[in-house]
Order: C-alpha cells, then structure tokens, then sequence
C-alpha cells in the first residue's frame, strides 16, 4: 500500500487529494492545523508548515516510514487587494513564509522519507500566477511573489534531489471552487484533483522539476 502525505489537508484541493487517495486505496497521512477540522477517516497530525519544531516532530513521529508522495498542498493568498499604495507588507511576509518557505522546510525535513519509499514524488501546488511569462495584468504582488518564488525554489530542489531518485512536480490547480478560489470558479476541486493525480501517476524523471497545468499542459515560467 502507498503512502501520501498531505499538508492542508481539512480542506479544499488537499481534502479533496486525502479523499481520492484514500478511496484509491493509498495510505493517507493528512496533516493540516486543525486536526479537528479534518472530516475523513484515516491518520491526521496537526502540522502549520511555518513552524519548524512542529515539522520536525511530526518527522520524528513518522521516522522509519517510507513516503511515497508528499504534497505540498497548505497556502494561503493574503490580501487581494495589494495593487501599488495599498501593499501590506506584514501580510506579504506571512504569504512567503507559508507558501514559499514552509513547502520547501517539509520537503527538506522529509526529504529522507521520500527517498525511502517505492515512488519517490514530491508535488508542489503552485499557481499561475506565479509564471512570469504570463503575468501581462500586473498587480497582485503578494500572492504572485509567493507562488513565482516557490516555483524557482522547486525548479532548484528538483536538480538537487534528482540524485537521490525523487521527481518533484509543480501544478496549477486551476480556478477551483474552494474557500481560495470562490463559489464562481468554474472547475470544481473533485476534476482539480482527478486531473493532477493522473499527472501525479505517470511521472518520471524526464518530468521532473516541471511546471503543469492541472490537466497535464506545461506552464511557462
């Protein structure tokens, strides 16, 4: 039986992961900062990616284990709002520490668990918003810094772990209907998900370090 780990886990795309591997038969380790939120069977830990010891203790919980997916699900967008003369610099902070630090600490802490495992993926769920190559509206300096800085940190993992045999992947969920993502967006987290897992299981090493959108079309930087 795999292993997934998730983080985020209570909610949206990374409680929809922790459903379809858990009805896929997987092993679910769902982590996530409330574990009382969390309304599916399986294992739960409380884990908030900006907090090292808490990282660390949940690896020392799991020592011995075999990971043979962790998703880096938990982020946050921040105001939506930060468009020049209205920047929150305090809040922009916090976005890069859960999204941009806290993905790259769990991976770093459980880096060890992957390599131990059968399948040996990392998965990163990053944004559009983060390309560069196609920001052509501006604005959104919070939440777009946050997502390009994480893909550049991963497009980095990527070449350091690719020794040690893990394939680390990043996605675009696409506009799914989450607390995030608003009751109007047009795709709905159960297709979100279904479409990355498909992605998620047919990965190599020819796809590490890539940038996909959730149905499989690679993203431009």
């Amino acid at each position: 039986m795999p292993t997934v780990l998730i983080t985020g886990a209570s909610r949206g795309i990374g409680r929809e992961f922790a459903r379809q591997y858990e009805a896929g038969g997987w092993r679910v380790i769902a982590t996530c900062r409330d574990p009382a939120a969390y309304d599916l069977e399986g294992e739960v830990f409380r884990l908030d990616v900006t907090d090292p010891s808490g990282i660390a203790a949940l690896r020392r919980e799991l020592d011995g284990e075999g990971i043979d997916l962790l998703i880096n699900n938990a982020g946050i967008h921040g105001p939506r709002d930060s468009h020049l003369g209205a920047i929150d610099y305090g809040a922009w902070e916090e976005v890069l520490a859960t999204n941009v630090l806290g993905p790259i600490r769990v991976a770093e802490i459980f880096a060890e668990l992957v390599e131990r495992s059968n399948l040996k993926k990392m998965v990163f769920i990053s944004s559009r918003m983060g390309s560069i190559g196609e920001n052509t509206s501006g604005g959104s300096y919070i939440y777009r810094s946050s997502k390009a800085g994480l893909n550049m940190a991963v497009a980095s993992l990527a070449i350091d772990l690719y020794g040690r045999g893990i394939v680390c992947l990043l996605f675009h969920p696409g506009w799914v209907r989450t607390d995030m993502g608003g009751a109007s967006a047009p795709i709905d987290a159960a297709t979100s998900v279904a479409g990355m897992r498909a992605v998620i299981d047919r990965a190599r090493g020819a796809d590490n370090g890539r940038f996909f959108n959730y149905d499989g079309k690679e993203l431009p930087w």
